[in-house]
């Protein structure tokens, strides 16, 4: 198999080390070889956190290249914006319909884009979904990161029995069936 590379993009303290966790554990089950890499910018101040996931029979180094990634998970509509370019031509955008103003917005230094995700659309393959009001159903927003992963899952080749094995050895085991519940969601949308 040729080596797939996957960007998780968000806000520090929204789940993307969970997330790239879970997923490399999937891969890893799955058979694959697997590199990950964190790049961490002023994360516990809500900057910018960006993990590469890459998977495949082979995988010589943990960076994905800017136009390569085949799937861009985005936590956060300006973060979507932020890292598209490391898409590849025919990759996909799976974002979380939110908005999170970073420091400078907040400040009034800058304006937050508008039509963040239909311009994305203009260029790219976008599934928006809003994952905060999916986890606010099951009662913890702070799940909202693995309903995208459900999301994202369902364009994969694993089944959702393999997800929640990983979850299960993976997360906390008293979140473990939140998570699995947000797991669900995600893959039923």
């Amino acid at each position: 198999m040729v080596t797939k590379n996957i960007m998780i993009v968000g806000v520090g303290g929204q789940g993307t080390l969970l997330t790239s966790r879970i997923l490399g554990g999937v891969m890893l089950d799955g058979g694959y070889e697997v590199k990950m890499s964190e790049v961490h910018g002023m994360a516990q101040r809500g900057g910018s956190v960006v993990t590469f996931v890459r998977y495949g029979d082979e995988v010589f180094e943990p960076i994905v290249e800017e136009g390569c990634a085949d799937v861009l998970i985005a936590f956060e509509r300006l973060e979507a914006l932020r890292y598209a370019h490391f898409l590849k031509k025919d990759g996909v955008i799976i974002v979380n319909d939110q908005r999170m103003d970073p420091m400078p917005v907040v400040m009034g230094a800058a304006s937050y884009p508008e039509n963040i995700i239909e311009d994305l659309s203009k260029q790219y393959k976008v599934i928006a979904t809003d994952a905060m009001a999916e986890a606010r159903k099951l009662g913890n927003t702070k799940v909202f990161n693995v309903v995208i992963l459900g999301v994202a899952a369902k364009h994969m080749d694993f089944t959702p029995d393999q997800w929640n094995a990983v979850i299960e050895r993976i997360v906390k085991p008293q979140f473990v069936e939140i998570n699995k519940k947000a797991f669900a969601a995600g893959y039923s949308l």
